[in-house]
């Protein structure tokens, strides 16, 4: 694996991460002060928070377990998620109205313009490494 592939499995790693920690913890009130839509229970997040943390975990296994012969999440597995759940986020804001507040709007949008993002670049790089 190349530096520049490790290098942005890290940086996916570390967003799942941080999402899944979030999503997992999801304090009482969590939801309205960062304005998303409320939930009458915290099972779904809590689950989506789940799948995000083991999918930081598996890349960090991809990255640093090749010595001891183990394998997580490469490159190209990172690439379909991102896009399937970017892919969806955005078919969510631009389709459902979502009586929130345009903090919880500012939010949402970033979360899916910097997944896709995330995304391209890894996107680019593996086509990069194929030549």
């Amino acid at each position: 694996m190349n530096a520049n592939s490790k290098t942005l499995l890290i940086i996916d790693a570390a967003v799942n991460l941080v999402l899944g920690v979030v999503l997992l913890l999801f304090p009482a009130g969590v939801v309205e002060i960062i304005g998303l839509p409320p939930t009458n229970t915290n099972f779904y997040a809590s689950i989506l928070g789940a799948v995000l943390f083991g999918i930081g975990l598996a890349l960090l296994i991809e990255c640093y377990g090749a010595p001891y012969d183990i394998h997580g999440l490469g490159l190209d597995g990172a690439i379909a998620i991102n896009f399937c759940g970017a892919g969806v986020l955005f078919l969510w804001l631009l389709l459902v109205p979502f009586d929130i507040p345009v903090r919880g709007k500012i939010l949402l949008w970033t979360i899916a313009i910097g997944v896709i993002a995330i995304g391209v670049i890894e996107l680019i790089d593996r086509r990069a490494d194929k030549r």
